[in-house]
């Protein structure tokens, strides 16, 4: 393997763990701030990211806990998603990729990155029929993720995990006949 190679690889692992310990505090945050709504929903308007929803908690409670689940799901599955991208990063061995525990993960990464899609696209529909309502939601769209894009991606990802099982399978037998 070259020395080129090795660096990529190293850039990458650096670059999940910046993007994982980010996805982090932000899910943290998010979820910070919506056990504090919970018990001082007059504080509702200082929200993290400055996202003032005090109107809609005013219009509608279940609407605002219904937005705020979706935006507090996805910022965590989004986390979820990059921890299995460390440990992909961690498990696999460039001298010998083809192993059960990395199609386990890339499988993992295609279902986290397909629920992430779909539950965008949810919560991309959701907010548009409250806005038809009336309700002001459109602080939340930075947290819609662009759904086709996730679930474009995860299919790929799903493509890449089964050629890892055949690579595995032929691996295997190519074990047996040495």
């Amino acid at each position: 393997m070259s020395k080129t190679n090795d660096f990529v690889f190293i850039v990458i692992k650096i670059v999940a763990w910046i993007i994982f310990v980010g996805l982090c505090i932000e899910a943290g945050a998010l979820l910070l701030n919506f056990i504090f709504s919970i018990f001082k929903p007059e504080m509702i308007k200082n929200l993290y990211n400055k996202l003032d929803l005090s109107q809609l908690y005013a219009k509608s409670e279940f609407g605002f806990y219904a937005m705020y689940s979706f935006v507090l799901i996805l910022g965590m599955l989004k986390a979820i998603l990059f921890y299995v991208v460390i440990e992909l990063t961690l498990k696999l061995k460039l001298e010998k990729p083809f192993s059960d525990t990395v199609s386990k993960l890339i499988s993992k990464m295609s279902y986290y990155t397909f629920s992430i899609g779909i539950l965008g696209f949810i919560a991309r529909s959701v907010a548009k029929k409250l806005t038809i309502r009336g309700f002001e939601v459109d602080q939340l769209a930075q947290f819609w993720p662009d759904s086709e894009a996730f679930i474009l991606m995860a299919a790929i990802i799903f493509v890449i995990a089964v050629i890892f099982k055949r690579g595995i399978e032929l691996q295997n037998e190519n074990d047996l006949t040495v």
